[in-house]
């Protein structure tokens, strides 16, 4: 199944308005429908359990709440979303564990073709070393 032929719907977690305009757009360049968009880890479990999505695209800096209790929250609210976490190389995250482990981790700076692999349900999971690593 190509990325085109998937479900493509998403939200948009990120505390800051540039990062969700970014990931926003890109999501829209790879044909996703963007259903809504919040600036911390509540407001998205709301999208998330309104809106049923096929992704959420996170960044690990929200206005509130962490990225740890948003994924297992979504998990729990929605089993089959996709979770992808976006995370500065420069600062190694905590480790998550459990159901607080997102589907994919994009270490920024990414490449597009990054992005839409972190997208597809069938890459597999688990997340790419940091750059430099």
């Amino acid at each position: 199944m190509t990325l085109s032929e998937s479900p493509t719907t998403a939200v948009v977690a990120a505390g800051d308005e540039e990062t969700r305009v970014l990931l926003r757009g890109l999501l829209r360049l790879h044909h996703f429908q963007v259903l809504g968009e919040a600036d911390g880890s509540t407001q998205t479990l709301e999208l998330v359990r309104q809106h049923r999505p096929s992704v959420v695209v996170a960044d690990v800096n929200l206005a509130e709440g962490s990225f740890a209790t948003l994924v297992a929250d979504a998990r729990a609210a929605h089993p089959t979303v996709r979770i992808v976490l976006v995370a500065p190389a420069s600062r190694p995250q905590p480790a998550a564990v459990g159901p607080s482990v997102p589907d994919a981790i994009l270490y920024r700076p990414f490449r597009i073709r990054q992005f839409a692999e972190a997208l597809r349900p069938d890459n597999g999971g688990g997340a790419p070393a940091p750059p430099g690593a």
